[in-house]
């Protein structure tokens, strides 16, 4: 029978315990949000923190479902049911990120297959020209993106926040890490049985770099969730907002509702824990195979 070390084991309840107050730290925020969207306005404004609701109200979710109405979708000049406006912003904001989410992973996958695996002249220099660009802030390039989507006739439509997400930087450097331990005999046995180019990617290529496709699917959805800016400025009309610029717009009528702004928040958080949970398995390997890289 093997003895623990007595060092071993005190590192590892410290380790526990830190792990312990850490998450506790990383929850609290959504706890608070959760149980603030069901206090009463007294509790909320209250001197002293309220930490559990003296009295469980739906006063706030009320006020986000009635107090604007949209279409329910609009394709074209086709426009859907009347419904509160809430689940119209909530519609383009699961619609923006999970395509957002599907092309980047899909064009990072193909571009850091082809850094990695590729030999072509000027590869250096473009993976270079990638990795400065990470560095690039957002602002920089606003005015030349609001140009072009105006150019191209997408302007205040859920696309012009969608393709300027495709070429993300990051998502291209990942994938070119993950692409890099493919060995390059399967490569070169897959080429000798006769399989074109598409089905080596699809079928060699992307099995083996799924779990950095799924951290990549978690990071370019949260992203694009939150891109509270390029969503301010790309999208103007009512009916095309999402559900950061809905609150927001609600806020801007009325005096600050902290009551409704939790409402907002909680009900925008659902998706991304969804998610999440839907590609932590993914997440959780591609971080551990990042760190045995490293």
């Amino acid at each position: 029978m093997k003895i623990e070390n007595p060092r071993s084991r005190a590192y590892k309840i410290i380790s526990l315990i830190i792990l312990v107050i850490l998450a506790f730290l990383f929850l609290f925020p959504l706890y608070w949000i959760a149980t603030g969207a069901f206090k009463p306005a007294a509790d909320i404004y209250a001197q002293k923190p309220v930490w559990w609701p003296t009295e469980w109200v739906s006063n706030n979710f009320q006020n986000l479902f009635t107090k604007r109405s949209a279409p329910l979708y609009q394709i074209g000049s086709l426009e859907g049911p009347t419904a509160p406006a809430a689940f119209r912003w909530l519609i383009n904001t699961v619609f923006m990120s999970v395509m957002a989410m599907l092309i980047t992973c899909l064009t990072a996958a193909m571009a850091g297959y082809a850094l990695a695996k590729k030999r072509f002249v000027g590869r250096g220099i473009l993976f270079s020209l990638i990795v400065c660009a990470m560095a690039l802030p957002k602002q920089v390039i606003l005015i030349p993106l609001l140009k072009e989507m105006s150019a191209l006739g997408l302007y205040d439509t859920l696309w012009a926040v969608i393709f300027p997400t495709v070429g993300w930087p990051f998502g291209v450097f990942l994938m070119k890490q993950f692409s890099e331990g493919i060995p390059g005999e399967i490569l070169e046995a897959t080429r000798i049985d006769g399989a074109s180019e598409l089905k080596t990617f699809s079928t060699v290529v992307l099995p083996m770099v799924k779990p950095g496709i799924g951290a990549l699917a978690i990071f370019t959805f949260i992203n694009s969730w939150n891109d509270y800016f390029m969503q301010l400025v790309m999208l103007p009309s009512g009916n095309n907002f999402t559900m950061p610029l809905g609150i927001a717009s609600l806020q801007a009528e009325t005096s600050i509702d902290m009551g409704l702004l939790m409402a907002g928040a909680a009900l925008a958080s659902v998706p991304i824990i969804i998610v999440f949970l839907l590609f932590q398995k993914y997440f959780t390997q591609g971080i551990t195979m990042g760190a045995v890289k490293g």
